[in-house]
């Protein structure tokens, strides 16, 4: 269990000096809106670029296991908006909620997680994963969002689309990374080491930005609801992973990362999503800081069943 810990507490760590940092008069909103910009669109891009590119790409991507996680997705999109319905949530809570028991922070939660677990070569697997993850996730969350909406008509042209999907950063970073994993193309050693650097801070930064974003406040939304979705994203989500993934043959670190990554708790970036799109911002808001406190137990409890089965 010490073990466990060492994996899951630094991590959270981070987070909280973030948090502890927050109103102290060296971080301020303006400073994080433009932190967490800048994290998003440079370091993390490279990051993700350098890391999947440098990766042995034949011995780091499995089918299956690609194949288990987005079934997974599918299943969760379908089963909770069904639940929703069935619970007669408003229209801006259902969408709301669905895209909670969905849409995991899998860049800045689960990421770290993975990496103090498995090392280079889970981060390898995991950023492949995310890169066809976050692709589906962005197309599912904008559906359920916007289907319970659906009579009240929207003008979503092609070119929202790609911008949602095909112009994401992390995406472009990940299948460029990935293209050059498979062409085996090499990175010259000025750029390597650059990139090293870069990819060395990365990490620590967006942990920084999630704590010094969160807020208590935020608690306020149906405690209900925000315990469901709760319920949805991080106990039946990789429970559902799981079983898949076993039927599958999905084995050993390859099992553990699929794991860590369908249970990351709630994403921030749900809470723009449903802001844009109709959604109830406040449950979002609430469902994430909610998903993301609990998810300090489910996470421990989950490396220690991973330890056990040895993974």
């Amino acid at each position: 269990m010490i073990e466990i810990l060492l994996l899951v507490l630094p991590v959270f760590l981070v987070i909280g000096l973030g948090y502890s940092l927050k109103g102290s008069g060296l971080v301020d909103g303006d400073f994080l809106v433009r932190l967490n910009r800048l994290v998003y669109y440079v370091p993390l891009p490279i990051m993700f670029f350098y890391k999947i590119a440098t990766a042995d790409f034949a011995a780091s991507f499995n089918p299956r296991l690609l194949a288990g996680i987005m079934t997974t997705i599918g299943v969760m999109s379908i089963s909770s908006y069904l639940y929703a319905g069935v619970r007669k949530y408003d229209k801006v809570q259902r969408g709301t909620f669905s895209q909670a028991a969905f849409r995991g922070n899998l860049v800045f939660i689960a990421l770290p997680i993975v990496y103090n677990a498995y090392g280079e070569t889970g981060f390898a697997i995991a950023g492949i994963m995310i890169g066809f993850m976050t692709a589906v996730i962005n197309f599912l969350s904008i559906l359920v969002l916007l289907l319970p909406h659906r009579q009240e008509g929207h003008d979503l042209r092609a070119s929202f689309w790609i911008h949602q999907i095909a112009f994401n950063p992390l995406i472009i970073a990940s299948f460029s990374g990935i293209a050059w994993s498979f062409f085996r193309l090499p990175i010259p050693a000025v750029l390597a080491n650059s990139f090293e650097i870069i990819s060395g801070m990365t990490m620590p930064l967006a942990l920084f930005v999630i704590g010094a974003s969160f807020s208590f406040k935020e608690l306020r939304g149906d405690i209900t609801i925000m315990s469901v979705a709760m319920i949805f994203k991080l106990i039946l989500m990789p429970g559902i992973a799981a079983g898949l993934f076993l039927l599958l043959g999905v084995q050993g670190v390859e099992f553990g990362v699929g794991i860590l990554l369908t249970g990351a708790p709630a994403a921030s970036a749900g809470y723009i999503m449903a802001q844009q799109l109709k959604g109830d911002a406040d449950l979002a808001s609430s469902t994430i800081m909610f998903t993301t406190l609990i998810s300090v137990l489910s996470y421990t409890l989950y490396l220690y069943i991973l330890k056990i089965a040895g993974i």
